[in-house]
């Protein structure tokens, strides 16, 4: 259990280093999945980072806890998330998960596309650096047969997100 204050600061420490190291994720970006320079630059890294921005900004006023009539609704984390992306717009699809997850306080597992792992790979790198505990992200690389399909099926996950297509 961390506090809200600890998740956004780790939340504004994620958004600062991906803007640190914007360059370098739209080459990985553009050399991976084809994208013009110019619009990772411009779009695909901007997007993605924003998404670490807005959940902060969100977490930081968010009411995890309401009365409703006599009955106290507690919205809690629901634990392990397994999260799969795909490999168009890979940091965007990749933050649209996460930064949720960090803010509402769960561990996630991450499963790429194998198409547009490096991405993930630097993402992975920026979170250590911001200092997110051991085992709250974990990255898993491999296809969608093989890697996703048994992380969609372990009895530790308690919630899978999908994005993508199935073969």
């Amino acid at each position: 259990n961390t506090s809200v204050e600890y998740r956004a600061a780790l939340l504004d420490k994620i958004t600062a280093g991906v803007q640190a190291r914007m360059g370098e994720i739209a080459e990985a970006i553009s050399d991976e999945m084809g994208a013009p320079m110019w619009l990772a630059k411009a779009a695909q890294v901007p997007a993605g980072m924003g998404h670490f921005a807005t959940a902060a900004g969100i977490l930081r006023n968010y009411q995890f806890e309401e009365m409703r009539g006599t009955t106290l609704l507690r919205k809690e984390p629901i634990g392990v998330c397994g999260f799969i992306t795909p490999w168009n717009w890979p940091l965007n699809q990749i933050a649209c998960k996460v930064a949720p997850a960090i803010a509402a306080g769960c561990t996630m597992v991450l499963k790429p596309s194998e198409i547009s792992p490096l991405n993930a790979l630097i993402l992975t790198e920026i979170m250590h650096e911001a200092g997110v505990p051991a085992g709250v992200f974990n990255l898993v690389n491999g296809d969608g047969p093989g890697v996703g399909a048994v992380l969609s099926a372990h009895k530790d996950v308690d919630m899978m997100s999908f994005t993508g297509s199935t073969r």
